[in-house]
């Protein structure tokens, strides 16, 4: 089930609330995700991208984000994980979940 969620600030609360708790960022010498705490480095066979909510910005295009709803199954760990998409896009995770969703599907 897919929810609607009208800013990034909302759809991070709504998926920690369903226990997506979480923050995870892209390392990019591994092309990993990881989190600190506690300490994970999941490649792309470690975790699936359950959800994604995409976000424009009506005047702004920095304003620009997407969020993914993470989960690992080997790793009982589930988070999020924010990018910018279009001009201020991390290249970097653009890689991992374009390589992910061919994996995947």
């Amino acid at each position: 089930m897919m929810y609607n969620y009208d800013t990034v600030t909302e759809a991070i609360q709504g998926l920690k609330q369903r226990g997506y708790s979480l923050d995870f960022n892209v390392q990019r010498e591994k092309e990993c995700l990881i989190c600190h705490a506690p300490a994970l480095n999941l490649s792309a066979d470690d975790f699936r991208i359950d959800e994604v909510y995409r976000f424009e910005g009506d005047s702004d295009p920095g304003d620009e984000m997407v969020v993914y709803a993470v989960s690992s199954d080997r790793h009982h760990a589930k988070g999020t994980l924010v990018n910018a998409y279009g001009t201020y896009s991390n290249g970097e995770v653009a890689a991992i979940v374009k390589h992910l969703h061919r994996h995947h599907r």
